[in-house]
């Protein structure tokens, strides 16, 4: 890959400086919070600069999920390259996940934002393809993982289910439960006192259910996160 213009350089750092001011104004005051104006006026640019980087306020969203998406694509890589056999993978995929929300809250946030219907329908099309390239991505990490499983024979799949669908449920139980936990301030007060740990025995459970080899009752799944926690935590 060539090496950038000056000039691209010079634009590449302009809408990092925007990205940055916009960051810390909706991490802190809220969507709604965020205009062009304020963001002009914290980076000392005119609007009709700002206004040639990014066309809406909803743009520069999705221009921060799409770094948050990014993120999570480099972690489940990572994750997915796991020395072990494929339920240890996946487990140490499942730690990647839980993991963005945990060291990435702002990513997450924005991501959240980005799926609101009166943010995607204003944003430029190609910006909101650089997110969906992403979720592919990650898609595509945990089902060859699933695909490995099955390769090796540690997992046989039903014939009405796919790799696909079974990552599919992974990603529905994980994507709502983090969301909650993300949002919610009423599961103290209910005993869920540490979701993670709750997301975590869910899927090892699902897993366990199209029996998954190792199993839950054959192996201590709980040891062998701590080992995958202690070998990635670091590289998070």
């Amino acid at each position: 890959m060539g090496t950038l213009s000056p000039k691209k350089l010079e634009i590449q750092k302009r809408e990092q400086k925007i990205l940055d001011a916009a960051r810390p104004i909706v991490v802190r005051e809220g969507y709604q919070a965020l205009s062009m104006e304020r963001i002009a006026e914290a980076v000392e640019y005119s609007r009709g600069t700002i206004y040639n980087h990014f066309s809406c306020k909803e743009e520069i969203i999705i221009a921060l999920a799409q770094k948050g998406a990014a993120k999570r694509v480099d972690m489940f890589r990572i994750a997915a390259s796991y020395q072990g056999i494929s339920r240890f993978r996946m487990l140490a995929v499942c730690y990647a996940a839980e993991r963005f929300v945990i060291n990435y809250p702002d990513y997450f946030l924005f991501e959240q934002i980005f799926n609101l219907d009166s943010v995607r329908e204003k944003a430029p099309h190609q910006r909101q393809q650089l997110i969906h390239t992403c979720e592919i991505q990650c898609m595509e990490v945990v089902t060859g993982v699933v695909r490995d499983a099955v390769a090796h024979g540690d997992l046989i799949l039903p014939d009405d289910v796919t790799p696909e669908r079974l990552v599919f449920g992974l990603w529905a139980l994980t994507s709502g439960a983090y969301g909650l936990t993300f949002t919610s301030q009423s599961l103290p007060q209910i005993g869920i006192d540490d979701p993670y740990a709750i997301v975590r025995s869910h899927v090892c459970r699902l897993l366990d259910g199209y029996n998954w080899n190792p199993t839950s009752s054959t192996h201590c799944l709980n040891e062998e996160f701590a080992k995958i926690e202690n070998s990635l935590s670091k590289l998070f």
